[in-house]
């Protein structure tokens, strides 16, 4: 019996030694963690029949397509300033240390000592002096029996790979709001070349319209009218130009550049003012679990999943037995009164075993909590689940309705334009009224800018269905 637990024991010993098994030593509790099933149809809803080019799996590389440096350089600059991106690092450097730590409790601990001491003392007598050196090796190393340091560090793990996802997540997401805000600003640019030639329009009917009146060919009444369109054109392109301001203020919070860089970025291309940028479209033709698994913020809530039920396998092992071994040995040199050293040795070795027997239902009731726990992380990740697909499906409703609406758009602004010059024509000769030109005027502003929006609308629906189809970032 002796020779079987010694071969037993020679067995066992390289492989603890080396801290390279996946569990405990006797057996590991807790469940097993499997991906949950994704809720997700086997096919998208909505509609793809834009024109497309490309496939989603090159979305790294998404922001490249624009072929904009202005906005490139406003992406690169958000990602080093942005307080998001930044907390999201801190908490991956978190998870790593937890990482090591929990990998580290699976192995034996080493620590090492060393005293020196010079103490005296007397007795009634003559004092005498005693000198004392040591050095010492403690040891100390717990036998995983049930697996509880072994889920702890599956638990660490899934942290990290969650906090990685995370950071991954949150660079996605900067980067998101820096191209909406430039897009915004370049559809303010558009509204106000728009709102300036209009301006500019009413302010050259208002002085023909002054010519006439002196001339006595114009009413009063239609002047008047004139110089209120005017003011009112000039009232438009202030509050424009208002607006643009505010957009460019915007750009220096998130990028963090000074506010002549970011202006001096903006106007040193003038094929890029007043100019939406062209994003690179792709079609989304794999199923909805394929797609959504690319997201970060789903493989971030799919982690913790996995962590939760690591957690469940930490709070049951601490229902067991405890085996921890434990040693020292120290040296000691001393000598009293100057006398020779004398060397002492001490050392100790030895298990020791600890036995759970009566905690008052609290590591039953951790087990609970842990199990509540991770029945709350898989419901939150089943609800990211059903959310990702609502977002992909609203954007390939908005690419398809804006793709429907465009050249609806471009025929309206070609009438209503047609209508203005011809309403401005017959009033010039005098057989058209003024307040139809001005309705018309009006008409032909409105539509305009109708166009653009829609226009804008595109560009920032190819930026959402960029995110929601799991976008990434790659410097």
């Amino acid at each position: 019996m002796v020779k079987k637990f010694q071969r037993l024991k020679m067995a066992l010993l390289p492989m603890l030694l080396s801290g390279c098994w996946s569990g405990g030593l006797f057996t590991t509790v807790g469940p097993d963690y499997q991906t949950p099933d994704l809720p997700t149809a086997t096919t998208w809803q909505a509609p793809q029949t834009v024109a497309h080019q490309g496939n989603a799996n090159q979305l790294k590389q998404w922001w490249q397509g624009f072929n904009d440096p202005v906005l490139s350089q406003f992406l690169a600059a958000a990602q080093q300033v942005s307080a998001s991106v930044a907390e999201a690092k801190a908490r991956i450097e978190q998870s790593r240390a937890n990482v090591v730590g929990a990998e580290g409790s699976l192995l034996p601990s080493i620590d090492f000592s060393t005293v020196a001491n010079r103490s005296s003392a007397s007795f009634g007598g003559s004092p005498f002096v005693w000198n004392r050196f040591s050095v010492g090796l403690q040891s100390s190393w717990e036998i995983d029996l049930f697996g509880g340091l072994a889920r702890q560090a599956e638990a660490a793990r899934s942290q990290l790979e969650s906090r990685n996802a995370a950071w991954h997540d949150a660079r996605v997401a900067v980067a998101v709001e820096v191209a909406n805000a430039y897009v915004d600003y370049r559809y303010c640019e558009t509204q106000v070349k728009i709102t300036q030639a209009d301006s500019d329009s009413r302010r050259e009917s208002a002085k023909l319209a002054a010519i006439a009146e002196h001339a006595g060919f114009r009413a009063t009444a239609d002047v008047a009218l004139v110089n209120a369109s005017a003011a009112e054109g000039n009232r438009n392109l202030l509050q424009q130009q208002s607006q643009c301001e505010r957009a460019i203020k915007g750009l220096v919070a998130l990028t963090g550049l000074a506010e002549t860089e970011v202006r001096q970025a903006l106007t040193k291309s003038a094929e890029k003012i007043a100019k939406f940028p062209t994003p690179p479209t792709f079609r989304i033709d794999a199923v909805p679990a394929k797609v959504l698994l690319q997201r970060p913020d789903l493989a971030a809530a799919e982690r913790e999943v996995a962590e939760a039920s690591a957690t469940i396998g930490v709070e049951q092992a601490k229902r067991f037995p405890k085996l921890s071994l434990s040693g020292n040995i120290t040296p000691t040199m001393q000598n009293i009164n100057g006398g020779a050293f004398l060397l002492a040795q001490t050392w100790a070795i030895g298990p020791t075993l600890s036995l759970p027997i009566f905690d008052a239902g609290k590591r039953a009731a951790d087990v609970e909590v842990a199990k509540a726990q991770y029945q709350a992380a898989e419901s939150k990740f089943r609800s990211k689940v059903r959310t990702a697909v609502k977002e992909v499906e609203e954007a390939l409703v908005r690419l398809e309705s804006a793709a429907q609406r465009l050249p609806e758009a471009q025929k309206a602004v070609s009438a209503y334009h047609s209508h203005f010059q011809a309403a401005q024509k017959l009033h010039q000769t005098g057989f058209g009224n003024l307040l139809d030109v001005e309705t018309a005027r009006r008409s032909e502003l409105a539509a305009q800018l109708a166009m653009k929006e829609l226009e804008k609308e595109r560009v920032s629906a190819w930026i959402a269905l960029y995110r929601a189809a799991g976008g990434s970032w790659k410097e």
